[in-house]
């Protein structure tokens, strides 16, 4: 009989995923272990492999289409086997549809194995694969108005650029005229709705507190500049990550997670780094942090950002964690409140570095300043545990010859 080949959950915390690419066509032997497709998940790109021999006999989602995790997206048989023309339903039912912040598993499977031709979009919802989207962007084409010929009518690269070719002038005075335009309807990304579905249940859901200090940065960078003078790229975020692991050495209570009727208390210290990606936000983790030198956090977290980025990262390399830097002083922010990202207990967001006067010894002075804010999980975190924990992290920072001893 024929096997169905079922979405595979990729990630502790995928819900659905996305098809982005098949590696096999209809037609082709497969082995186990052979890489069929690419799957887009909440934080990643991932391949699905098959787990038995035979052909590949029908493809169910198309590439660009999502579905739940558990459902079908194809069977595997022998060669002429008859399979069954609709996908079943995942074992757990999909939500009906709902805001962003609804359960992630709302996508339907499609039921039939070849697609009408070319369908309207359904009412709010623009369905355009990534690559129309960017020609679209590139050529200044409204996708709202588009005609998609694709799957499902999906919007794909021809459409646009058949668009764009009609595209008459835009009028140099639209503003001024009164031409108003109407709002255009965007997909929510998988990670887009992971990320608003986990923050939902996470801020009113975890007692969050906060505490604040302020760090004098004269003597961290002075240590970046004499890492560069010897070709060594440190940057200040890494002398960040490499203080925070080692504070939460010290301080095994920052090094606990809120399960229920227990706490579990890590016993290995890795620090999330968070990275700000195309279309959400992902946390690559640094293991052993606390054991690690300078060097090689830098040169681990530059490798962990560019994967991000790319969404290459494996599904270890992004979750659990002891607790999360979130570094926004490059943008340019003085200070801000970061939630804390679960299951972790705490998070600690960082500002910008800049000059400020401040009192010493009686006396007014110019510092390089910086401010950090720690949030934390009162569930598991007390204050005064938090403010020592804070407390630390700011004097390895302001003497940071103390982490490479």
């Amino acid at each position: 009989m024929a096997v169905a080949v079922q979405l595979p959950a990729l990630s502790p915390t995928m819900k659905e995923g996305r098809i982005t690419k098949w590696l096999k066509n209809e037609g082709d032997k497969i082995s186990s272990g052979t890489e069929i497709a690419e799957c887009e998940t909440d934080k990643s790109n991932l391949a699905i492999e098959a787990y038995d021999d035979g052909i590949l006999l029908k493809i169910l989602v198309k590439a660009g289409d999502s579905a739940p995790v558990g459902s079908t997206i194809a069977w595997i048989g022998k060669a002429g086997e008859k399979v069954p023309d609709a996908a079943p339903v995942a074992a757990a039912a999909p939500a009906p549809a709902a805001p962003v912040a609804a359960p992630v598993a709302a996508p339907t499977v499609p039921a039939k194995p070849v697609p009408p031709p070319a369908p309207a979009a359904p009412a709010g919802r623009l369905r355009a694969s990534p690559l129309a989207k960017k020609v679209a962007e590139a050529q200044g084409v409204d996708l709202s108005g588009v005609q998609g010929s694709g799957p499902n009518g999906r919007i794909v690269r021809r459409d646009v650029e058949a668009a764009a070719e009609k595209k008459p002038a835009a009028p140099v005075f639209a503003r001024a005229t009164g031409v108003r335009q109407p709002p255009t309807s965007l997909p929510v990304t998988t990670m887009r709705k992971v990320i608003a579905q986990r923050l939902t249940e996470v801020k009113p859901g975890v007692p969050h507190f906060y505490l604040t200090v302020e760090l004098e940065m004269e003597q961290a960078l002075k240590l970046r500049e004499e890492a560069k003078a010897k070709d060594l790229k440190i940057s200040v975020n890494d002398i960040i990550v490499k203080a925070v692991g080692v504070a939460v050495r010290r301080f095994p209570r920052i090094n606990q997670v809120f399960a229920g009727d227990s706490i579990q208390q890590l016993q290995n210290v890795d620090v999330g780094v968070a990275v700000a990606i195309e279309d959400g936000l992902i946390t690559p983790i640094v293991k052993d942090a606390d054991q690690k030198g300078l060097a090689e956090i830098a040169a681990e977290v530059r490798d962990l950002a560019e994967r991000a980025k790319k969404k290459a990262l494996k599904p270890d390399e992004y979750t659990g964690g002891s607790i999360t830097v979130s570094n926004l002083g490059m943008f340019g922010i003085d200070s801000f409140i970061a939630v804390i990202n679960p299951p972790q207990a705490s998070i600690l967001a960082v500002g910008k570095v800049e000059p400020k006067v401040v009192v010493r010894d009686g006396q007014m002075v110019i510092r390089q300043m910086m401010s950090m804010t720690f949030s934390g999980d009162h569930r598991v975190v007390d204050g005064a545990v938090g403010a020592q924990f804070l407390q630390v992290v700011r004097e390895l920072i302001e003497h940071p010859m103390r982490l490479l001893f």
